[in-house]
């Protein structure tokens, strides 16, 4: 099995020592079928045996034909966990993103980093709500928190929250606090006077 390039040598490492030890055990669980096979052979046969006895007119004396078994192929034990392996995995803590103002200027970073963490961490969040909620907890002040203020008031007033999915929280966020045109922005503030 081909792993990415950009798989990390810890995760390779494990998932190799895992093959290896996978290729160990089936070579133990063929080596026991090979015993059970030959056991049931020869218990079938005595069992043949015996029905024959039991049903039949006593026969002439046999030698019992006599239980084949074979010694299975010998299997190495399985190899010592590293201690590398053998420590869990954890995920290295996640920053959370910085508290937002409502500033147009740090709009789009504010969403991206909100939006990696919700990628990264998909398991903390059961719906979307629980994303949009956990989002406006960083609305701290200036207009993002008279922006949060005034959809948590549109709740109480309609007994539902204006915004329903996280798609629909991306569209107007980006509305409400992404730069309308930030090339013309730029070339502007390039062209200023504060740039000279």
């Amino acid at each position: 099995m081909s792993l990415p390039v950009d798989t990390p040598p810890a995760v390779a490492n494990t998932l190799g020592y895992l093959q290896h030890h996978l290729q160990e055990l089936t070579e133990r669980q063929n080596a026991s079928e090979h015993v059970i096979n030959n056991t049931l052979t020869g218990l079938t046969a005595q069992i043949q045996q015996l029905t024959q006895l039991m049903t039949g007119p006593a026969p002439a004396p046999t030698v019992a034909p006599p239980l084949v078994t074979t010694s299975p192929p010998p299997v190495n034990p399985p190899s010592p966990v590293p201690s590398a392996l053998t420590k869990q995995w954890t995920r290295p803590k996640l920053p959370s993103p910085p508290d937002f103002s409502g500033e147009w200027t740090s709009g789009r970073a504010f969403l991206n980093s909100c939006t990696l963490y919700l990628r990264l961490a998909p398991e903390q969040f059961s719906c979307d709500k629980e994303k949009i909620f956990w989002t406006l907890a960083f609305f701290k002040d200036g207009c993002a928190t008279r922006w949060s203020e005034n959809l948590f008031r549109q709740e109480v007033d309609t007994g539902v929250f204006p915004i329903q999915s996280w798609a629909d929280f991306e569209q107007q966020f980006r509305s409400q606090f992404f730069l309308v045109n930030a090339e013309a922005d730029a070339v502007n503030a390039l062209e200023g006077s504060a740039y000279y």
